[in-house]
This record gives structure tokens, C-alpha cells and sequence, in this order.
């Protein structure tokens, strides 16, 4: 079973730039295709962004494509999301979740691990 910890989360205004880091324990990154969800107060979690277990492939939601990218380290046992152009609709509780399968996919049911999340908030 692998332990997934989120950081980097904090407080920005309109078009600054934040990277999320996700760690894991327990088991090896690589075993996991790795996706981000988000949050928001009010609204239920929604996909962010995938990677599968060697990186050759991501999937973005549309509202974050070309804003966001995501990436691994594997020999780091690390995930990263990287958020460009931020805006105040971005703001949410952002979530890493693992599921041991080589593929992304978009439904929060289909991930078996999940971290506790990292507060992002943008300010207009």
C-alpha cells in the first residue's frame, strides 16, 4: 500500500505560478498511474490532471489545459503539478491519488489511494 503526502499548496494572486509536489511511501511510484483532482467549497471533487506509470502520457480537464502540467520522478518517488496563469476559479483543496494500473482515467472511483490534500487559494 503506498502513502501519498501533498505540499506546495499556498496562497497567490491572479496569474502567479505554484507547484504541487506529491511524495509516496510505502511502495514505489512507479508501481501507480498518478492523478491531481481538486476541490472547491461547495462543489464535489473533479479531475485535474493524469499521468500514467512511465510519464509517456497526461490528460488535462479543459479548464487547465495549457495553464497545467504534470509530471513524475519516479527515482523520487514524486509527482508534480505544475500551475501557470492561475486564476481565481482555481482555487480548491487539490488531491493526488494513485491507482495500480498502467492507464489514466478521470473517475475518482477508479483511484485507490489518495493523499489529504493542499489548500491553493487565488486571489483576483
Amino acid at each position: 500500500q503506498v502513502q501519498l503526502v501533498e505540499s506546495g499548496g499556498g496562497s497567490v494572486q491572479t496569474g502567479d505560478s505554484l507547484r504541487l509536489s506529491c511524495a509516496a511511501s510505502g511502495r514505489a511510484l512507479s508501481s501507480y498511474a498518478m492523478g491531481w483532482f481538486r476541490q472547491a467549497p461547495g462543489r464535489e471533487r473533479e479531475f485535474v490532471a493524469g499521468i500514467t506509470r512511465s510519464g509517456g502520457f497526461t490528460n488535462y480537464a479543459d479548464s487547465v489545459k495549457g495553464r497545467f502540467t504534470i509530471s513524475r520522478d519516479n527515482a523520487k518517488n514524486t509527482v508534480y503539478l505544475q500551475m501557470n496563469s492561475l486564476k481565481p476559479e482555481d482555487t480548491a483543496v487539490y488531491y493526488c491519488a494513485g491507482r495500480g494500473s498502467p492507464f489514466v482515467v478521470t473517475l475518482e472511483r477508479d483511484y485507490d489511494y489518495w493523499g489529504r490534500g493542499t489548500q491553493v487559494t487565488v486571489s483576483s
